[in-house]
């Protein structure tokens, strides 16, 4: 059987996001910074909803969540405890022509891939970013940028405990942004020196971590499903007895099918007790849990679930892509879930003429106390509505001449191009029900179909 293949290119994607104001080389006037990215106007607002749904999946929506922000910065022994300083590290060949450098355990061959030179000896780089604090820079100022999220939250455990009285199970959630010096990064913004992770660390009692092992990896991968993302595109990596993590009793990555093939989405980990037995030992404090039922103290078990919002951007956007024709007219346009969707609803008026603009404006005004609104008026209908198909608003509510005398304004959908004239007075409930899944052609009070797609 033949490995699926993504349909979509990544360069029209590039060139999609940096066009509409989703993402931008980082400091593209100075020529731009190796694997480091802005995000724009619209970028920005996908990343928001993106944490958003998944801090109401995981802490609003659950009794047994809480939330944390903690410091990037954190003590060095942190570090040592977890074993990041010692064994954080990539294997790393130079080419001895051209001077680029590579992972080795990623080459198929001994040659550079680039000019075919002779490579060196492979020898092991940390991924961590060194630097100090204060004003004195010596080995006993240095601290890192974090690497991951995840430690914050084990060396809070006595806290969190102790304010919340959780009994077990219980997690913690953290989104927050780490750092990887990584020696190769690439395809887009799908491996980044500054990144950001949506991760939890669930606390178990041991014995049960298996079944809990099991509840996360269905629950996080319908939360993909749950996003829009087709479910072809998405699959569950088991990881082998030899590639597993030195923490980790058993893992499993979601995997994405992203335009330069399966690579990982998310990674679900069983932790065993190894992080609390660490940082107890280095920081000579008790971490244990006091189980009411055998009355005695436990190391807690640990599951980790952790995502990238980088890579959730990047899934939905491929996910979302598509080309099709419209009225004769080829469009690009981005199938975006509503949940999702940097804009939910573009006002445009027919013309500018100043008889339309004032109601324009006062229903603009109203609708954008609920969602991110956009206002345009510039150039002909046709050519706005495909400006908002390409950054994927799922509704166009169109004030026309009519509107002035009935009251009332059609509603366009992106992916089919139906239409249906509603009256402004129950616009925005309307417009709810639509964002929440409910079918167009599903009319209001008073309200008829336009325009069949």
């Amino acid at each position: 059987m033949a490995e699926a293949k993504s349909k979509v290119d990544m360069e029209k994607l590039v060139s999609l996001c940096r066009r509409r104001g989703y993402i931008f080389p980082s400091s593209e006037i100075y020529g731009g910074l190796s694997s480091c990215w802005d995000y724009g106007p619209l970028g920005v607002e996908l990343k928001n909803n993106i944490k958003n749904a998944w801090w109401r999946a995981v802490v609003q929506r659950r009794d047994d969540m809480v939330g944390l922000d903690a410091s990037i910065l954190m003590h060095p022994q942190t570090w040592e405890a977890s074993g990041h300083v010692e064994g954080f590290s990539d294997p790393l060949v130079e080419c001895k022509s051209c001077h680029k450098r590579w992972r080795s355990d990623e080459l198929e061959g001994d040659e550079c891939p680039d000019c075919g030179g002779e490579l060196t000896e492979p020898k092991l780089f940390n991924l961590m970013f060194k630097t100090f604090i204060g004003p004195v820079e010596d080995e006993a100022s240095v601290v890192y940028l974090r690497p991951e999220t995840a430690q914050g939250m084990f060396v809070n455990f006595e806290n969190v405990l102790n304010t919340t009285r959780k009994r077990l199970p219980f997690g913690i959630a953290q989104i927050g942004k780490a750092f990887r010096n990584e020696v190769t990064t690439g395809n887009f913004i799908f491996r980044c020196r500054e990144f950001e992770q949506m991760e939890i660390e669930f606390f178990v009692k041991p014995g049960t971590d298996k079944q809990w092992f099991d509840y996360w990896l269905e629950e996080r991968l319908n939360w993909y499903l749950s996003l829009g993302i087709r479910k072809e595109h998405l699959k569950l990596r088991p990881h082998t007895k030899e590639e597993l993590a030195h923490y980790a009793r058993e893992c499993s990555d979601i995997n994405y099918l992203y335009p330069m093939g399966w690579a990982e989405l998310e990674g679900i980990a069983n932790r065993g007790d190894f992080d609390l037995v660490q940082h107890a030992k280095f920081s000579g404090k008790t971490l244990s849990y006091y189980d009411d039922e055998t009355k005695e103290h436990i190391i807690p078990y640990i599951i980790e679930p952790s995502a990238g919002v980088d890579r959730t951007a990047l899934s939905i956007l491929c996910d979302a892509y598509d080309e099709d024709v419209a009225d004769g007219e080829p469009r690009v346009l981005l199938h975006l879930h509503p949940s999702v969707a940097p804009i939910k609803v573009a006002v445009l008026p027919l013309s500018r003429k100043e008889t339309l603009t004032p109601l324009a404006k006062e229903i603009y005004d109203e609708l954008r106390k609920h969602w991110m609104t956009s206002y345009d008026e510039a150039q002909s209908i046709g050519r706005r509505y495909r400006r908002q198909d390409e950054i994927g608003t799922p509704f166009c509510v169109t004030i026309d001449f009519e509107s002035l005398e009935d009251k009332q304004v059609t509603i366009r959908e992106r992916d089919s191009l139906r239409q249906i004239r509603v009256p402004i007075e129950g616009l925005k409930a309307t417009l709810q029900a639509k964002l929440d899944g409910e079918d167009l052609f599903v009319l209001p009070d008073g309200g008829k179909i336009w325009k069949e797609g």
